[in-house]
């Protein structure tokens, strides 16, 4: 049986993560997060069945309108200016993603304002909504 020492001997050790950024290679800055509610994941995936297409899409909705800065955030309104960027994002076609949005409006989980610009309720129901006291601005 062999030494622990010269198995541990094979292997480089880590180099420390100040010596990664000084060095110029690696990371330089710590992931970005969301903060999706679990009731998406407990109840809202269960309940309607979405399609891994139509969750990529409801997601990219929720961040750009909870999760980044967003003038109309109080509206729950967020503007999707290119059909095309937002296509090549998502790796999808334009029929892909124009039938994602399309299923994602008839389950009631985003609404159309006007053309290029989207609703999505912080707690993605009118039922959950009302359940956890979220109401929105009027958006004229």
């Amino acid at each position: 049986m062999e030494d622990i020492r010269s198995v541990l001997s094979q292997f480089h050790t880590k180099k420390k993560k100040t010596d990664i950024q000084k060095s110029g290679e690696g990371p330089q800055a710590e992931p970005s997060t969301s903060a999706i509610p679990d009731l998406f994941f407990d109840e809202v995936i269960l309940k309607f069945k979405i399609s891994r297409q139509e969750i990529a899409i409801l997601m990219c909705l929720y961040r750009q309108i909870w999760s980044r800065p967003n003038l109309y955030r109080s509206h729950g309104i967020g503007p999707l200016n290119s059909y095309q960027q937002l296509a090549t994002a998502l790796h999808l076609s334009i029929d892909e993603l124009t039938h994602g949005l399309r299923s994602l409006e008839n389950l009631g989980l985003i609404e159309t304002v006007r053309s290029g610009q989207y609703f999505v309720r912080k707690y993605f129901t009118e039922e959950f909504d009302n359940k956890f006291g979220q109401d929105y601005d009027q958006f004229l």
